[in-house]
């Protein structure tokens, strides 16, 4: 029997010592390019994100046969990829920054096992999704006063009404 439940999670995913490095609308874009090309390859099923000055959450189901480690992870690996050409071209100061002496990689932006939680219960799947889109204007952030007026959030609403075409309505 199907579990309306089965293979979705709450992801929060940082960057490097928690660096705002997403402060900057052209690395928040790589993230939804990615999570877009995710959705179109049938990897993932997002219903709720945020891109944070430092982090990120997200609220996906994984379908079979995929794993959540292997979509986290070419999440996670593209976006550093593309991070890194950006800030080479744009920022070689900020790049230093992210610089690591490591056998696997030269420089590091996020910071390894990211948090994921599997969510089993009607209950904490809405908690998750009222965490992600408050976060934004929480006062330590203040980067909206409405959820819906948060750009990089899949609460955020243009005037012609939705925004985000790879995000799913739960339901």
């Amino acid at each position: 029997m199907y579990h309306r439940y089965f293979n979705l999670y709450f992801t929060t995913a940082t960057i490097l010592e928690w660096k705002h490095l997403l402060k900057v609308s052209a690395l928040k874009d790589i993230i939804i390019e990615s999570m877009r090309f995710l959705v179109r390859e049938e990897r993932a099923v997002i219903y709720d994100f945020v891109i944070m000055p430092n982090h990120i959450h997200i609220i996906w189901y994984i379908p079979e046969p995929h794993l959540l480690v292997e979509v986290k992870s070419a999440l996670l690996s593209y976006t550093a990829h593309q991070f890194k050409k950006i800030l080479k071209g744009n920022s070689p100061q900020v790049l230093k920054k992210f610089r690591v002496n490591l056998s696997d990689r030269q420089y590091q932006f996020w910071e390894r096992n990211p948090l994921s939680i599997a969510i089993f219960h009607e209950k904490v799947r809405w908690q998750k999704a009222h965490y992600i889109h408050l976060n934004p204007c929480v006062g330590k952030w203040n980067l909206s006063p409405y959820p819906e007026t948060y750009k990089y959030s899949s609460a955020y609403k243009s005037s012609e009404g939705g925004y985000w075409d790879f995000v799913t309505v739960f339901g």
